[in-house]
């Protein structure tokens, strides 16, 4: 016998997000309330509550594995068609912008974590590699930061010259490199090590220090300062 699920509007007003948000606040409602808010409604069966739950179990309840998600993942769940998963991208990627320009307004880095904190919102949940520059003054303070490229699951191409061209463009004094793992794993690759070494070098002879380079994973980093490999 098919069973009856009764939609929103017709549950007891505090358990309906939208009403149990403007009764009692944004923070009173559960990740699942969040996000059948964007999704706005169910389907037969099945309400924008209990679809949401299905989307959180399916990223082990964990918001930051749900903004590793695509467009097209979040279509192969009953009840999420491309609209909807759009809505549900986009709003995640406000909340990841809205941390970054958060992190950004310190500007000046004192350590690894300054780092990891800067670039984790941005890089954190990527499928891909990206390799970025941080372009300090003499205090430390952020010029500016590029990304240099990026590339497939395994790595990326990086252009010694493009990096120092830029730094010496932006009368940096210091660079700091960063890039992502997407694997998770934050040992060094071979490329790695050898990529920042020619960086040094470089940087030596156009008397820029390359103060760091930082590995991001979607929760923790390696840092080639912090284990004295510079």
């Amino acid at each position: 016998m098919e069973t009856y699920k009764p939609s929103i509007k017709f549950w007891a007003l505090e358990d309906r997000p939208r009403e149990k948000l403007l009764k009692k606040g944004i923070a009173s409602l559960s990740d699942a309330e969040l996000i059948a808010i964007l999704i706005g409604s169910g389907i037969k069966n099945e309400s924008a509550v209990e679809i949401s739950k299905k989307i959180l179990n399916g990223s082990a309840n964990n918001l930051n594995e749900l903004a590793k998600l695509t467009v097209n993942d979040l279509k192969k769940i009953k009840g999420i068609g491309e609209a909807r998963a759009i809505t549900i991208v986009a709003a995640l990627e406000l909340g990841r912008r809205r941390k970054m320009e958060e992190v950004i307004q310190k500007k000046k880095i004192g350590g690894s974590r300054d780092v990891f904190d800067l670039f984790q919102p941005l890089l954190g949940d990527l499928p891909h590699e990206e390799f970025w520059v941080l372009y300090l003054n003499r205090s430390n303070l952020i010029l500016d930061k590029v990304k240099i490229s990026q590339g497939g699951i395994a790595g990326t191409v990086t252009d010694i010259r493009l990096i120092m061209k830029q730094a010496v463009d932006r009368l940096a004094v210091s660079i700091i490199l960063c890039h992502n793992h997407p694997s998770g794993n934050l040992k060094p690759s071979e490329a790695d090590t050898r990529i920042t070494k020619k960086l040094k070098e470089s940087g030596d002879i156009l008397d820029i220090s390359v103060l760091d380079h930082v590995i991001v994973s979607d929760s923790s980093y390696f840092s080639f300062a912090d284990e004295g490999l510079m």
